[in-house]
């Protein structure tokens, strides 16, 4: 199975859930409708690596960055960077027959994640920024999420267990797009204005 970083110990997550539309402006530029209720679906461990690579046999592939949580005991126990990678046309497609996601989604490596630091502080003054060739493409944070970290856990308990190691991404903000195999993206977890989290990939 494959792994995630906390500090230097590796954890094998069962599963990755993800939460769809929880940013107004993300919402707005894909041309959604808000919905009355959270939006979830699951990348199953296969689709977790610590590396970002173009999906082969497509010609164009959408990066999302996404303030990514670990939790243990239904808890968040630590944070991280995390790429929801999605293959747009696929799934606008799929959208439109009103059929599930996971082929757009739920691909071999369309789960991108950092190293995570532990983390048992207030979640209300994190965000997230992405950088692609130097340039800041995407930013945002708690403060802008429609469903709110602890609510959207709560929520999915409902109806789903939460194995320990799972990871939980809380959804973009605006600013998606496409990238090509040699972009440097350098994603960032703030706390205000305290970098917990940084990392570098090259695009394989």
């Amino acid at each position: 199975m494959n792994n995630i970083l906390i500090d230097d110990k590796e954890i094998k997550p069962s599963k990755v859930v993800c939460i769809g539309r929880n940013y107004v402006d993300h919402i707005k530029e894909l041309n959604n409708e808000t919905p009355d209720n959270m939006v979830f679906f699951n990348k199953p461990n296969s689709s977790i690596s610590q590396e970002l690579r173009f999906p082969k046999n497509f010609s164009s592939c959408h990066y999302e960055a996404e303030i990514s949580f670990v939790i243990e005991e239904n808890s968040i126990s630590a944070v991280g960077f995390g790429l929801d990678l999605t293959l747009r046309e696929v799934q606008s497609k799929l959208k439109d027959k009103g059929l599930p996601w996971e082929r757009a989604k739920a691909f071999d490596g369309s789960a991108v994640f950092s190293h995570f630091v532990p983390f048992n502080d207030s979640v209300d003054d994190l965000s997230v920024e992405l950088y692609i060739n130097g340039e800041l493409k995407q930013k945002g944070g708690v403060d802008l999420m429609i469903n709110k970290p602890l609510d959207i856990i709560k929520e999915v308990r409902t109806f789903m267990s939460f194995e320990d190691g799972d990871i939980l991404m809380t959804g973009t903000p605006s600013g998606v797009g496409k990238y090509v195999v040699g972009d440097i993206f350098v994603g960032k977890i703030l706390k205000g204005d305290k970098v917990l989290v940084e990392a570098r990939f090259e695009t394989l």
